[in-house]
């Protein structure tokens, strides 16, 4: 049974043209890529459940991430991995992968509504950085469900080859039983190095 949240999230940033809402999931983990996605929804979408997607449980989160696919008119999830967010950072990863899920839409929307204050110009598309958009948006919180849905079950499949670090729980973000299982098995190859995986201890010693 799915509780509905009351949100009166908007449905377009102008009334004309194609708008596309991106947000990412993943920023802020000690493990694991980036994800981010890009959704054009059509203009008489709406559904009572949509919002954040951190105000969402899982089973919401699942049961909308269907819906969304189902009746978007373009979508697409990209991801930047571990390695590039050693390599690069995370926040142009994070940028980076707006950009690869907006390049794979089906058609190029007229402007972008992205989650946050930060954003990298885009194949002379016009943007829009608006601060907790996921929570204003429709598209950008449909982005949200389907950047964090696509991104939790890469974890869950990773935690099966890597058993122990508990990744299928807490899909990689710095909670003290991730923190604690670092300590005792040492960081493993999802780990992103940049990262202080340990307050105590410096990337660099982790990783010698």
């Amino acid at each position: 049974m799915l509780t509905f949240v009351s949100v009166m999230l908007l449905s377009n940033y102008k009334s004309d043209g194609i708008e596309a809402g991106c947000d990412e999931a993943g920023r802020g983990c000690l493990a694991g890529p980036v994800f981010a996605a890009a959704v054009i929804l059509p203009s008489t979408f709406n559904h009572p459940l949509l919002n954040d997607s951190k105000k969402l449980s899982h089973h919401q989160r699942s049961e909308l991430k269907t819906i969304i696919e189902a009746e978007a008119v373009s979508y697409a999830v990209a991801m930047k991995t571990n390695e590039d967010i050693d390599q690069h950072n995370i926040l142009r990863c994070s940028i980076m992968a707006m950009h690869d899920a907006v390049k794979a839409l089906t058609l190029k929307p007229d402007r972008l509504l992205i989650d946050g204050n930060r954003f990298y110009p885009y194949d002379n598309i016009p943007h829009h950085c608006i601060i907790k958009g996921d929570g204003k948006y429709m598209s950008i919180a449909a982005a949200s469900i389907l950047a964090k849905t696509y991104r939790d079950q890469f974890m869950e499949n990773m935690d099966q080859q890597y058993p122990g670090y508990g990744f299928a729980i807490h899909k990689g973000y710095p909670t003290s039983a991730h923190r604690e299982a670092i300590s005792k098995l040492g960081p493993c190859i999802l780990h992103r190095k940049t990262f202080r995986l340990l307050p105590e201890v410096s990337p660099l010693l982790l990783f010698e």
